[in-house]
This record gives structure tokens, C-alpha cells and sequence, in this order.
């Protein structure tokens, strides 16, 4: 396994065999992996294309297991990094921390993909 972050927030590790597990810790940790998990089913639900899908929930640890989305990316142009988050919208989904950090390259089909949704908003259904 690879550590690939160690923060105040979380810490992550990729597996050999493609999945990533993220465990949540420090302030508001529990409300952070239940608001990254409810995301995650939410995009799932709606066929989100560019998003890890969720494969595990670990409550009793505040772990998520999921799918690699990619590498991350180091360079990309403001304009385009905001029109990445926004295709999260017609989804029903606001990112809340749409930075660089959180865009990653899936090479398989050459597309740009977002992650880390714990401070992310579920929006209201316009219907």
C-alpha cells in the first residue's frame, strides 16, 4: 500500500489493486465522512461518470474504500479546473473546496475527474 496524503484531516493510501482508502480524523471527522459518504451514494444515484464510486463505509473507523479516480493533476488552467467542478451541477451537487487538488487524470479514458467531496452540498431538487 501507498500513503499518498497524512494531513490533520485525513490520511489516504492507494492499494496495489486500484482502490483507495481514506480515513477521516481531527475536527468534525465524523460529520466529514458521513457528509464525503452521502455525497458519494448521491453521484452514484444519479450515474456520475467522473467520481470515485463508494465501495465501502467503515463507520467504526470514519474509512471510505473507493475506486481510483486517476492521478492528480499538477497544472491546469483556472478556467478549465471551473468548468470541471461545474459539470457536477446538472448532478445535484456543489463541490465546496473546488481547487486543483482535488482534479485527477484518469488515463484509461482521458478524462478529468473530481474527488474529496466532504465539504461537498447536496443541492435542492428544482422539481
Amino acid at each position: 500500500m501507498l500513503q499518498v496524503k497524512d494531513t490533520l484531516r485525513s490520511t489516504v493510501k492507494l492499494t496495489f489493486d486500484g482502490r483507495v482508502i481514506k480515513k477521516f480524523q481531527g475536527p468534525k471527522a465524523k460529520e466529514r465522512y458521513d457528509n464525503e459518504v452521502k455525497v458519494l451514494r448521491h453521484l452514484e444515484e444519479r450515474g456520475c461518470p467522473f467520481v470515485p464510486k463508494l465501495l465501502e463505509a467503515r463507520d467504526e473507523t470514519l474509512t471510505i474504500v473507493t475506486t481510483n479516480c486517476g492521478e492528480r493533476v499538477q497544472h491546469l488552467d483556472p478556467k478549465r479546473t471551473a468548468e470541471l467542478f461545474a459539470e457536477l451541477l446538472p448532478y445535484g451537487v456543489r463541490h465546496d473546496d473546488a481547487e486543483m487538488r482535488n482534479v485527477t487524470y484518469r488515463q484509461s479514458d482521458g478524462r478529468f475527474c473530481l474527488i474529496d467531496f466532504e465539504f461537498a452540498t447536496i443541492l435542492p431538487d428544482p422539481k
